[in-house]
């Protein structure tokens, strides 16, 4: 067997000078790896925006995930392969001058032997190298020869001829599809199982609803409740209550899971649920944060079960105005279950029509005395006359609910929120993961009901703490520590870049590019585009523009839902910075003093690179059974347009499924093109033929590579 060769070389005197030595004038930094599948790295540091490129020869053998400290050793004049209209010049060039902290990632590849030696041989975009390991242990963890496995390098010293590692899993032969979903899981070291430790602990919570879990809690079991989640869906963690008042106003409650009641801090199922951060959604399956006892059953609003939540309830008007609003921990009973189907079924007939009544509550925990709801009033549109009272309660409320979430929406958007409508393409599989079809995800009034109300209790929660309790929309110095979901202000340069684009189609952009005044302009120029093909280019410039939304202590607002307080509540079964928020509210509805904004501050910051492993997670398997779902196509000609240019190709989706794949420049017949990034475009040098982000054109499948997860599609051209 011939092994590839070390590329970076042994590394001894990689990132220094010829005389062995840092010049005391180059400036060093502290960053993490990206590596490319040619061996050259990226080193990404915290806080700039300009990544150093470094040769595959100055790596000093750093791998991809790996913390390293880089010499900037030349200003500019790095080629590399930029995303669809990012630049293509790097700003700085340097070399590795140490390896500060091995990453511990798992790569996966394809297991292979030669007499007493194994190897795992990569086939992954970052990690050219193939690593060297142990045929015996091999063997006792029943890895056989062309398996998929995951391994983790252990060293990669002066005198390795290639990484040395370990295999950490056998996930499968190639194409399984349990095998494929493994392997992208391993790639971002996300787990695809619980220990037998942490579902131990779960299991042992009991399920019990006691007279000292009721200590404090309002009663909400008499109040008309209900859920509305996909069909598929096992964790409900969110229900809405609704009841006339006598004043003519309505009172909802937003009632989220009590996670926290049942996960304690320093448990074995809470450093388990922090260490994932957030549940993974691949496309056939779902890796959850919590273990199933508390995800799908304890913590699950399920139907005719009492349940222990945490709330915010709100006194609103007709107009949609909030009289007021209170925050603590209650007990439900969810009457209905709902679907999106069902619920938009109702939206638009006014009926609840087939949707079956509620049993009789089965209450199972005692009840809190001098504190119970007042009696549902059962007052109801004449559209949902002739069904049952259950039924017509049911009618009633949605039918309210989505009148007072349009009127939360369209207050949002006045005030500046960013309307993105793009859309969100589904796959379907089969029973054995096989994708039988791609389908655009369809919004409607019925999704907008559960976000609005959704956006409100997480904004309340956000801000009664930054407002020490006034909800007074002013901060408060006094406010204490607490975990929000920010989101800053859009990139102008790039802002600039759209502004100029659209003024090629006959777009005129507004005038402010900047703070409130961007997100005007940016909803004007998508709703001037609507229906027309030009709108996905301007879209996808846009989001390119926005800053990406994460956690922190600091509060800046939430730029794209135009909130100056924002965080996230609603969801703790599968997200723990929800599982933070909710403690953290508990010591202040408590009157207990700020917690340590240090320690908060590095749970955020964990929290959120844990989001964006899961979303890139994704977004792999999307793209996999995408790939997938193309491979009988290969031959066959599609409609598209254009999603993308680079100096190297032109990107493509085609129609009506939207799957992206590349059409290489060098393999365009007609003319030799050259990238204008500035305008986004491919211009041909002899013929001037331009190609734009949104022009149609017509492409033939030319090659599915599952295992490289690229689709390549070649250009028909009217070449007479």
């Amino acid at each position: 067997m011939t092994k590839r060769k070390n590329k970076g070389g042994s590394g001894s005197r990689s990132g220094r000078s010829g005389s062995g030595k840092v010049r005391k004038s180059v400036p060093v930094y502290e960053g993490r790896v990206q590596m490319t599948r040619e061996g050259f790295i990226f080193v990404i540091v915290d806080g700039q925006d300009d990544d150093i490129f470094v040769k595959a020869s100055k790596t000093r053998n750093a791998l991809d995930g790996d913390i390293v400290k880089v010499a900037v050793t030349k200003q500019g004049g790095a080629k590399a392969a930029p995303r669809a209209g990012e630049k293509a010049v790097r700003k700085r060039e340097g070399e590795v001058i140490e390896i500060v902290q091995r990453s511990g990632k798992q790569f996966v590849g394809i297991y292979h032997t030669v007499g007493a030696q194994a190897w795992v041989m990569m086939q992954s975009k970052n990690m050219p190298y193939d690593i060297e390991v142990d045929a015996e242990e091999g063997a006792r963890l029943g890895a056989k020869r062309g398996m998929k496995v995951s391994a983790v390098v252990d060293r990669w010293g002066r005198g390795d001829s290639s990484p040395i590692g370990h295999i950490v899993d056998v996930l499968g032969m190639p194409g399984e599809n349990n095998a494929e979903m493994h392997a992208i899981l391993a790639e971002f070291n996300l787990p695809y199982k619980f220990e037998k430790e942490v579902e131990d602990a779960a299991d042992g919570i009991s399920e019990e609803i006691t007279a000292a879990d009721l200590k404090g809690r309002k009663d909400f079991r008499g109040t008309f409740t209900f859920t509305i989640d996909p069909a598929d869906a096992k964790d409900f963690d969110d229900a809405l209550s609704f009841r006339k008042l006598n004043n003519g106003n309505y009172e909802v409650g937003v009632h989220i899971a009590d996670v926290s009641w049942y996960v304690k801090p320093g448990s074995a199922v809470d450093k388990e649920a922090r260490e994932r951060g957030t549940s993974v959604y691949l496309v056939d399956r779902t890796v959850p944060m919590l273990p199933e006892k508390l995800c799908n059953k304890l913590c699950s609003l399920r139907p005719n079960e009492d349940k222990l939540t945490y709330s915010a309830v709100f006194e609103i008007t007709p107009k949609a105005e909030i009289k007021s609003r209170w925050i603590g921990r209650t007990i439900i009973n969810s009457d209905f279950r709902l679907d999106y189907d069902q619920a938009q079924a109702i939206i638009e007939s006014g009926s609840a029509g087939d949707v079956p009544s509620p049993t009789a509550p089965q209450s199972s925990a005692p009840p809190i005395e001098g504190d119970g709801p007042l009696p549902l009033s059962r007052g109801w549109r004449r559209s949902c006359e002739g069904t049952s009272p259950a039924d017509q309660t049911l009618c009633e409320a949605i039918t309210i609910l989505n009148g007072l979430a349009a009127k939360f929406k369209e207050k949002r958007f006045k005030a500046g929120a960013v309307d993105f409508d793009r859309p969100e393409m589904k796959v379907e599989v089969d029973e054995k993961g096989r994708p039988v079809d791609v389908h655009q995800k369809i919004s409607k009034e019925a999704n907008w009901l559960i976000e609005e109300f959704m956006l409100l209790a997480n904004r309340t929660v956000a801000e009664y703490v930054a407002t020490d309790g006034q909800m007074n929309g002013v901060a408060s110095k006094k406010a204490k520590t607490f975990v929000y979901r920010i989101h800053d202000v859009p990139n102008t340069e790039k802002l600039e870049s759209l502004k100029r684009f659209a003024k090629g189609f006959g777009y005129k952009m507004g005038d402010s590019i900047e703070g409130r005044g961007a997100a005007k302009s940016i909803n004007a120029l998508m709703k001037a585009a609507a229906g027309k093909p030009e709108l996905a280019a301007f879209e996808d410039i846009a989001l390119r523009s926005m800053a990406k939304a994460c956690y922190s202590t600091e509060n800046i607002g939430h730029y794209g839902l135009a909130f100056d307080f924002y965080t996230h509540f609603t969801s703790p079964i599968r997200r723990y910075p929800d599982l933070m928020v909710h403690r953290l509210l508990t010591l202040y509805l408590a009157g207990k003093e700020s917690a340590n904004k240090g320690f908060y501050e590095i749970e955020c910051q964990h929290a959120s690179e844990r989001e964006v492993v899961a979303a890139d997670a994704e977004r792999t398997s999307v793209k996999y059974k995408l790939v997938e779902f193309m491979q009988d196509k290969v031959g066959q000609e599609f409609d598209g347009r254009v999603s993308g240019v680079t100096e190297w190709g032109m990107y493509v989706e085609i129609e009506p499924t939207k799957v992206e794949g590349m059409v290489s420049l060098r393999e365009i017949r007609s003319d030799f093109f050259e990238f204008d990034e500035e305008r986004y475009r491919l211009v041909g040098k002899r013929t001037h033929k331009i190609y734009r982000l949104g022009d149609p054109v017509r492409i033939r499948v030319k090659n599915a590579n599952l295992e490289q997860r690229l689709l390549d599609y070649e250009l028909i051209e009217n070449l007479q």
